[in-house]
């Protein structure tokens, strides 16, 4: 890992270039991208010359830093990455790597009891499994999920840096619905997780409503100097989601109470993992439980009680009701559909 922190900038900055092949990167746009990164990470204005940059790329190829990074010259002008897959913080941790966030874990485990340490537990947890697998050699004792096809990770970084520099971007975002990807300025306020997808969450130019892009949608980021940061009023971000399971909040519509029947097989899951905060089980039926929760309808309560299938039965409220009533239906419909056209096709 390189010890000069201005050098692991520029090559962050350099495979954030690389790993966008949405464009094409000469050297003078390397350059220009890596001015910017220096600029906004450490305030440095007085550029940086085409040398230091040259011998940044043939560091990134070697192997001194564990990179071997696979940078070809197309043209004799653009570089790329010849592997699109690549990127230097897929790579493997050194020796010495697991060493230092090893002592950082030892140092992190003398504050465990204190209240501001509660939500870096699982974090320091997660640490000493990948620690313990690597240094050993041996089998993960903990097995966290993850999804290791997971796109836009790369970007969870530099969103993270203009938080906290409270700075403007602009983004490049194609949306499942869209067509073709569209660029505009956003000011990001935090960033929220669900469901193992990550979400920059912010006002997208001169709006007033809050929007959340899904990192898995965004193409590149690019600072944006020239537009005034439009800083986060007084919306706390943990309290922001307390009337919705997901991340689909609407400024509106007011939370309502959904009664739910959970039959015997699926009761025990519901109870010991809650759906919300504030689900309540106000009556055991036939085995099952009736449980109630205080939140907006969105689409992310019915996929989770759809995902239940006929383990879950809606009481109230009837739009609800009715709402996974059509999808149910609608669904069985496809199935039956798709046995008339496999017997069909097993006919003949």
């Amino acid at each position: 890992m390189p010890t000069n922190r201005n050098a692991l900038i520029r090559y962050r900055a350099i495979d954030n270039c690389l790993t966008n092949r949405y464009r094409q990167w000469s050297l003078d746009a390397l350059i220009e991208a890596v001015s910017e990164a220096l600029y906004e990470y450490e305030g440095i204005d007085k550029g940086i010359s085409r040398r230091t940059i040259q011998a940044d790329l043939q560091m990134m190829r070697s192997d001194k830093l564990g990179y071997n990074a696979p940078i070809i010259v197309i043209d004799k002008k653009y570089y790329a990455y010849a592997d699109p897959a690549y990127s230097i913080t897929q790579i493997p941790l050194t020796g010495q790597d697991l060493g230092r966030i090893s002592e950082a874990v030892e140092v992190l485990k003398q504050f465990k009891g204190f209240s501001h340490f509660e939500q870096l537990s699982s974090v320091v947890q997660k640490l000493e499994a990948h620690i313990y697998s690597a240094t050993t050699n041996q089998r993960t004792i903990i097995d966290f999920e993850r999804n290791d096809n997971l796109k836009g990770l790369v970007h969870l970084d530099a969103l993270y840096q203009t938080i906290v520099q409270q700075k403007a971007i602009h983004i490049t975002y194609q949306s499942f619905k869209a067509h073709l990807p569209a660029r505009f300025g956003f000011h990001v306020w935090w960033l929220k997780e669900f469901n193992n997808r990550w979400f920059a969450v912010g006002l997208r130019g001169n709006q007033a409503e809050v929007q959340h892009l899904a990192l898995d949608r965004i193409i590149s980021i690019e600072s944006a100097d020239e537009v005034s940061y439009r800083a986060n009023p007084d919306i706390i971000s943990t309290t922001y989601y307390q009337d919705v399971i997901g991340v689909t909040v609407s400024q509106t519509l007011r939370p309502c109470k959904v009664l739910i029947y959970v039959d015997a097989q699926h009761a025990p899951y519901v109870e010991t993992k809650p759906m919300h905060h504030s689900q309540q089980v106000t009556e055991r039926r036939n085995g099952g439980i009736v449980i109630s929760l205080n939140v907006q309808l969105n689409f992310e309560l019915e996929r989770e009680i759809l995902g239940f299938g006929d383990g879950m039965t809606v009481l109230a409220p009837a739009r609800l009701r009715e709402r996974i009533r059509q999808k149910l239906q609608t669904g069985l419909a496809q199935y039956e559909q798709e046995t008339e056209i496999s017997n069909v096709t097993q006919a003949k």
